[in-house]
């Protein structure tokens, strides 16, 4: 029976002749279809994806593996771009919608030999912090179907935790990937803002949004990273940085002790389960015992993070999502003798979820003539602070460290109607987005009530090679 542990050993066991690409496609499409409830898929391409892995079985029986991920079987967040396949980002609005181009960062998979196998589940145009915001219903937590499996990445998170993909794509505006990733015990990768190219992807919050990994090891997410890395002409914010190959860099020769940093602000707070900050600081003391410095730094920001990145995201959000009107695409309401406003009301009233609509309100609020100053103004003054504060704290540790998310997941309901403790689930993945930093989330924990949590490890711009490194050598140590 096909196994899938690393993507090294899957390479080794095609070149063996153990196993074929085909073999891996069905394996995978037969544990989607046996995984419904989970709603983890909107759609499996099983046809074209048999038929690029007979190409790529042929291929490989004449010349050997075609890229580096050959045969790597890849699922997709449905708010990247795959040219001629569905892309509705989980909404009404965007229903009947097909993209008429690719993300870069797919077309760099596929020209490294990946297989696409489907479109994945998530909240609506990415917002939500438990998959519970998607028009076609919620994604399930695979190790306890009552209990969510984090947002908005939640389809990409579950499978690969439930083995129905080798990776996944998805997004991170505010933590997307890190927390579903904490939730589902999979590793989490958001790169450094430009890391990645933002091409095709739905823009949700423009100067936030990253293309980010699942994975079910560090090493398998630092070889998609090195495929989907890189300069793209169709994306001025991408950096020109020359590429790393993280893949071949993760053993550190000189293995240094590490120096790392925490927010005693983070750890302190009320919000944290007990559990989570006990088994956190319990880590920590095992670091320290392996020679590793690892010391609380004052934080007094913590507390403004989140309403600045809600400020900011929304108001990013309500100018990017004004091009869903129910005239160009999409969704168009049904209205006799309607005019033009009206249309748009109509059809953005019924084509837009509730958190969305929620959020499209409070940003074209702070964005308002009496209120821009006072809350836009203002927060981007404090993401200026929070930058520069943490240059200074990379000016003297390797990387910060903290809990990924306040508490394991929840139960599927449990937050639905406060939506500003939903926002605090958020609390210490958004520093990352806000400032641009690369962030991971180790599964290294379990908790008490039997649900996985991680430690989240952030690094200075462009410093994936060290953030990878460190997050192998912390795997490692893994309680």
């Amino acid at each position: 029976m096909f196994r899938f542990s690393s993507i090294k050993d899957y390479h080794t066991s095609l070149q063996n002749g153990q196993t074929t690409c085909v073999e891996a496609v069905r394996f995978y499409v037969d544990a989607i279809k046996a995984s419904p409830q989970l709603n983890a898929f909107l759609e499996i391409f099983e046809e074209e994806a048999l038929l690029r892995a007979e190409e790529l079985d042929t291929l490989r029986s004449a010349n050997g593996l075609s890229g580096k991920l050959h045969g790597v079987v890849v699922g997709l967040k449905d708010v990247i771009a795959y040219k001629g396949h569905s892309l509705t980002a989980a909404s009404k609005i965007l229903s009947g919608f097909q993209s008429i181009y690719s993300a870069t960062a797919v077309e760099k998979l596929l020209e490294e030999g990946a297989i696409i196998i489907g479109r994945q589940n998530c909240d609506e145009f990415a917002m939500g912090s438990s998959n519970e915001n998607s028009a076609f219903g919620p994604v399930r937590n695979a190790l306890d179907e009552s209990r969510v499996p984090g947002g908005s990445s939640g389809g990409s998170a579950v499978a690969v935790q439930a083995g129905l993909c080798m990776i996944s794509l998805g997004s991170d505006t505010g933590g997307s990937v890190r927390q579903p990733a904490d939730f589902c015990g999979v590793v989490g990768l958001k790169p450094t803002y430009g890391r990645v190219s933002r091409y095709g992807l739905i823009a949700y919050a423009s100067s936030f949004d990253q293309i980010g990994i699942f994975a079910r090891n560090v090493a398998d997410a630092a070889l998609a990273l090195e495929v989907i890395a890189g300069q793209d002409t169709f994306d001025s914010t991408v950096s020109p940085q020359e590429v790393p190959a993280y893949s071949s860099l993760l053993k550190d020769a000189e293995m240094k002790p590490m120096r790392l940093a925490y927010f005693k602000e983070a750890l302190q707070h009320p919000g944290l389960d007990p559990a989570i900050r006990e088994g956190t600081d319990s880590f920590i003391k095992k670091l320290t015992e392996k020679g590793h410095t690892v010391e609380a730094v004052d934080f007094e920001l913590l507390e403004y993070v989140v309403p600045t990145y809600y400020v900011l995201t929304t108001a990013e959000a309500s100018s990017n999502l004004s091009r869903y009107d129910g005239v160009k695409f999409g969704y168009r309401a049904n209205t006799k003798d309607a005019d033009l406003t009206e249309l748009y009301k109509t059809s953005r009233s019924e084509g837009f979820g509730k958190e969305v609509q929620r959020r499209i309100l409070l940003g074209t609020f702070v964005l308002s003539a009496g209120y821009f100053d006072a809350y836009f103004t203002k927060a981007q003054q404090v993401r200026q602070l929070l930058l520069q504060r943490t240059r200074d704290i990379f000016s003297r540790y390797d990387a910060i460290i903290s809990p990924t998310v306040p508490s394991t997941a929840f139960r599927i309901g449990e937050k639905s109607n406060d939506p500003v403790e939903m926002f605090l689930a958020d609390i210490y993945t958004v520093f990352a987005n806000l400032v641009g930093i690369p962030g991971i989330s180790l599964p290294l924990f379990h908790h008490p009530n039997g649900m996985p949590y991680g430690l989240q490890v952030m690094t200075s711009h462009f410093d994936e090679v060290n953030l990878l490194r460190l997050s192998e050598r912390l795997m490692e140590l893994k309680a």
